[in-house]
């Protein structure tokens, strides 16, 4: 049975001198965290792996990653579809943002 995972990558937050990025986080504030949250059907570790190596990347994740944050998602793994784990990508990229964090999810 397939599985999928919601991942969050901590950004340099050198990210946050981009944009696009400070569009979507209007409220960040300079020198807070930066994350990349995403979804897939890889375990974490690969998918970071994946974004380093610029594999179906993500900009922001493939330039500033620097690592992976287990703290603030691995109480959601696994997760049973796609559909569950596109709607925790997207309330946990919200909630972080509520938080304080720079955040970009797709």
């Amino acid at each position: 049975m397939k599985r999928y995972y919601v991942y969050v990558i901590e950004l340099d937050t050198a990210v946050a001198d981009k944009r696009k990025f400070r569009a979507k986080n209007p409220k960040y504030m300079r020198g807070d965290c930066c994350v990349y949250v995403g979804q897939s059907s890889r375990k974490p570790v690969l998918r970071f792996e994946q974004h380093k190596e610029g594999y179906k990347s993500n900009t922001y994740a493939k330039v500033y990653g620097i690592k992976l944050r287990p703290d603030l998602y691995e109480k959601y793994n696994p997760i049973p579809t796609r559909k569950d784990a596109e709607e925790i990508e997207e309330m946990l990229g919200e909630q972080l943002r509520s938080q304080g964090f720079g955040v970009w999810y797709n």
